[in-house]
């Protein structure tokens, strides 16, 4: 081997020539290509090497999942020297050529032998192990300063997450206990008449909803019915929907007309109204002895009706609008002949305005559809037939709105 060769590489350089020529001799010169892992960690210490030309990576735990790149070695370095100072002699990290190499090789006897002969060479071999040990540990200094950073970050998304989850837990609590007090305005029991037979039922699309219906004695003959649906969901729906059912009750058992009630509603919300919602509103007053239901339409759905033989009425209609945006809303006002073994409905739009998974409609035809063929069970189980149509229809699909239905049969 040419002796410049062995010169150039800096931990051989104090050697006297008489030593570098007995190393010409005895080393050998090897090309290595990119990738080749010259010492595995954990193995038996066997051969070394003095780089000479490229850079090689020295790993810790290589293929796990707590792999470490400890450093990067250029030329002159000694590499596999650590398995000389361990107390089995193993290597104590894996060693991987990072791009094609030229290296020198000597097995242990070869070194053992040159650290004999010259015993400068192991101060020479001390010093840069020492280099290499302060380097690693300022790399492992930053690596811990890193994981704590990244500790004390985790510890603060954990806390940040429990707060979160804290704060979620308050707010679901939060919701039954509104949502409890919702249903608790609603009606607990139906109206008792023995000419008259009544259904509702009503599905929030989320913990609280903008819907409500309300049956309102006004006396022995007479009973209030109504149908509201609140623009937009959630708690606020669910606020204006409790404070208009409130003033309709109040209103109701002060005025004999369904329209002046609405009226009347509608001022009172108007100067309470500060976020500007609205409400959809059917009210009516139920006489048993008449057959008739008189009553007022602000914007609402009109009511259905079923005639003794089966057939869907016309209902007439004149224009309607909401509650809470107009000084003076347009109110349609209609009475309605209910004979023996009619049907009156009310509801609201998320009944029609369900949709499938291909975004279809449920509709008014399915709606109809689900009631003509069962019309003569009772007024709540003709309820409770059009919630489970309507769920079949949407599938998996998430409610698109309130539902509410309200069902009056007529013996």
């Amino acid at each position: 081997m040419d002796q410049d060769i062995i010169r150039s590489v800096s931990i051989f350089s104090s050697l006297p020539d008489e030593e570098v020529e007995r190393l010409a001799k005895t080393l050998n010169l090897k090309e290595v290509p990119q990738g080749t892992l010259l010492v595995e960690e954990d193995t038996p210490g066997v051969h070394y090497y003095i780089l000479v030309d490229g850079d090689v990576e020295v790993v810790k735990a290589l293929g796990t999942p707590d792999e470490r790149l400890l450093g990067v070695r250029g030329p002159g370095s000694f590499i596999g020297e650590m398995s000389l100072f361990s107390e089995d002699g193993r290597h104590t990290a894996s060693v991987r050529a990072k791009v094609p190499l030229q290296l020198l090789e000597l097995d242990r006897a070869d070194l053992d032998s040159l650290l004999h002969r010259q015993p400068r060479f192991a101060y020479e071999m001390i010093r840069t192990i020492s280099q290499r040990l302060e380097e690693s540990e300022h790399l492992t200094i930053l690596d811990l300063r890193q994981k704590n950073v990244e500790l004390q970050q985790a510890y603060d998304d954990l806390k940040a997450a429990q707060a979160e989850i804290i704060e979620k837990e308050k707010l679901e609590k939060e919701l039954e206990v509104a949502r409890d007090i919702q249903l608790s305005i609603l009606p607990r029991e139906f109206p008792q008449c023995p000419r008259l037979d009544f259904g509702a039922c009503i599905v929030p699309m989320a913990a609280v909803g903008g819907d409500f219906f309300d049956f309102i004695p006004l006396d022995d003959d007479r009973f209030g019915v109504a149908v509201g649906d609140v623009t937009d969901h959630g708690v606020p729906a669910a606020l204006f929907m409790a404070l208009t059912a409130t003033l309709l009750r109040v209103e109701a058992q002060r005025s004999g007309s369904p329209k002046n009630v609405l009226i009347e509603v509608n001022r009172l919300l108007l100067d309470m109204n500060e976020a500007g919602m609205f409400v959809t509103l059917l009210y009516g007053i139920l006489d048993c002895k008449k057959n008739t239901f008189h009553y007022a339409r602000a914007g609402h759905e009109l009511p259905l009706v079923m005639n003794p033989h089966g057939k869907w009425e016309n209902v007439g209609q004149a224009v309607g609008q909401p509650l809470g945006l107009f000084d003076e809303p347009l109110i349609d006002e209609q009475t309605l002949d209910l004979p023996s073994d009619s049907l009156l409905l009310l509801y609201t739009d998320g009944v029609p305005n369900a949709l499938d998974k291909q975004n279809q409609r449920f509709g008014l035809e399915n709606f109809l559809g689900a009631i003509s063929g069962e019309k003569d069970q009772p007024a709540q189980e003709l309820c409770t037939q059009v919630l489970e149509t309507m769920d079949a229809f949407r599938g998996e699909e998430d409610p698109y709105d309130d539902v509410t239905l309200v069902a009056v049969k007529i013996r």
